[in-house]
């Protein structure tokens, strides 16, 4: 299993490649953050984050949504210039390949699981069904809890 660790002091993010030491330091800051590593064999589930123990993760798509959403844009623009060139088959071609290419890589790219508290990316997973796609509701509960612990901080550095 590989990581992809964002510190919480700075916000600088590092790849933490297998095997796991037991402790890793942001390379920006030098906070370090202890890696409880929990083997995980095939057809189980990941237990808990391995940074900050949260049992609450997700799945998602290991592929950059900024390039799928730029192959989509193209796709799309490309098809409504050639309908405005009277090229209907030439838009059709390039709006159904687009989509052919898109399942393809549906397929074939994995998957990466995402703790929701500290966005820990867990790369190397087995695949197990307990894993759900992002929720909003759980997502916004660890944003409040993140806005609630910085308040917190901020005011007693205040003194407030």
């Amino acid at each position: 299993m590989n990581l992809r660790v964002s510190c919480p002091q700075c916000e600088a993010s590092s790849h933490v490649a297998a095997p796991l030491p037991a402790s890793w330091a942001c390379p920006a800051c030098e906070h370090e953050i202890p890696i409880r590593v929990t083997a995980v064999g095939a057809g189980e589930a990941l237990p808990h984050c391995a940074t900050c123990k949260c049992e609450q993760v997700y799945r998602q798509k290991n592929f950059p949504q900024w390039l799928g959403l730029t192959i989509l844009a193209v796709a799309c623009a490309a098809f409504f210039i050639l309908q405005g060139l009277y090229e209907p088959r030439i838009a059709w071609v390039i709006l159904l390949g687009s989509a052919a290419f898109d399942g393809i890589l549906y397929l074939f790219v994995g998957d990466v699981i995402i703790c929701y508290r500290c966005h820990t990316r867990h790369y190397g997973v087995p695949r197990h069904r307990s894993y759900q796609p992002f929720e909003l509701a759980i997502a916004e509960k660890y944003r409040q809890e993140r806005l609630r612990r910085e308040m917190h901080a901020s005011e007693t550095r205040s003194g407030v």
